[in-house]
């Protein structure tokens, strides 16, 4: 028998200040009872003496009458009235409408059913296809998806309306179920009708006792200028519809770009191989080349190399933020006849022996090295 004189100081136990707010009390009180619950420390009697402890401290410092005579004539104040706890379960019926609706009352078996929660539907995804034109401009485009809509022949219960939702054999509409274990009371939600307190015993004929059915949907969505395929635009609500009341969920758009027969996308620069001849690339052009607006004419210098880049300004496609639009990278191929005429032959021919006579810088430089390295090698082999 504990006396009133070797009692601990009731904030003490608690771990407040005698000024704490009522919400402080419970917090810590909240933190104690989960630490030395029982169930949490089996066989241990040091944690069943703490838990009645603060138990004890919680249910006089909760109440402000019972708070106000403690504070002014400590524990003898409290006599004939104090708590007096001498099982668990007695701990459970006193802190009963304390924690009737909280999340710490569900584990100490004394919340309430509540019922099924809200649940958000789940999100569905479809795709788009755009050219780079579209790209460059933006566009409205069309998508189609499948998602699940509330039945309207049930109203979302999967019941037949003509029978409507039962009561729960197993929990008896309560929504939750209680099993004790020795001194110790767990509450769970039912697991026949999933809190709900009520379940379907005669199915939808529309749904099959889903709740719900499939739709096909179609959707404008709005595609902004620079768009890359990286990146997912979103139709709020316009997913699968939720359970219980939930919002429904929401649609991601994946977007591909199609491949474009004379441009390749580097970000928000263009690229085009653009062939030219021989003569273009020694004597120099002027050439129409393709823009996703039309065409546009480039001199090609004399003496252009393979490979090489000419860049116009602004012909590209706009960034998705600023709008400022990237370039057009024109590279230049040389083009080479696979099939010539005899006339083309004869020319070339002569061409070939002037140039045989006249090397390019590039060609004599080299000769003279490979001359070098023969008349080394001979050099060598001789020693």
């Amino acid at each position: 028998m504990v006396t009133m004189s070797s009692k601990r100081d009731y904030y003490e136990i608690l771990g407040v200040a005698r000024t704490a707010t009522r919400e402080e009390i419970t917090q810590a009180y909240r933190r104690l009872a989960l630490k030395y619950h029982p169930d949490r420390n089996p066989g241990d009697e040091e944690a069943v003496r703490r838990f009645k402890e603060a138990s004890e401290a919680f249910e006089v410092l909760s109440d402000p009458e019972k708070r106000a005579r403690y504070d002014r004539y400590g524990h003898a104040g409290l006599e004939g009235g104090a708590p007096q706890f001498h099982d668990i379960s007695d701990i459970f019926e006193a802190f009963r409408d304390i924690f009737q609706d909280s999340i710490f009352g569900d584990f100490f078996g004394m919340g309430r059913s509540r019922g099924p929660r809200p649940t958000r539907g789940q999100d569905v995804t479809c795709t788009v296809e755009l050219s780079l034109e579209e790209v460059l401009h933006g566009a409205e485009k069309e998508v189609r998806f499948q998602r699940r809509r509330e039945c309207q022949h049930c109203g979302g219960t999967g019941a037949d309306p003509r029978v409507g939702l039962q009561t729960c054999d197993y929990c008896r509409g309560h929504g939750r179920v209680v099993t004790t274990r020795g001194f110790l009371r767990v509450e769970t939600t039912c697991p026949a009708c999933h809190g709900q307190g009520r379940q379907v015993t005669t199915p939808c004929p529309e749904c099959n006792g889903r709740g719900a059915v499939l739709e096909q949907v179609t959707r404008t969505v709005s595609i902004p200028a620079g768009i890359d395929e990286d990146i997912q635009l979103r139709l709020a609500g316009q997913g699968h519809a939720g359970t219980h009341g939930g919002p429904s969920g929401h649609c991601y758009v994946q977007v591909r770009i199609k491949p474009h027969p004379l441009f390749q996308r580097h970000g928000n620069d263009l690229v085009c191989r653009l062939p030219i001849s021989y003569p273009q690339a020694v004597l120099g052009a002027e050439l129409e080349v393709p823009t996703l607006e039309g065409s546009q004419t480039v001199k090609i210098a004399p003496g252009t190399q393979p490979g090489q880049v000419i860049r116009l300004r602004r012909q590209g496609l706009p960034d998705l933020e600023s709008g400022r639009r990237g370039d057009l990278l024109v590279e230049i191929a040389l083009e080479v006849p696979r099939r010539v005429t005899g006339k083309q032959r004869e020319l070339l021919k002569q061409l070939a022996d002037l140039e045989d006579r006249h090397p390019g810088p590039q060609r004599k430089s080299f000769f003279d090295k490979l001359k070098e390295y023969f008349a080394s090698s001979r050099s060598s082999a001789e020693e």
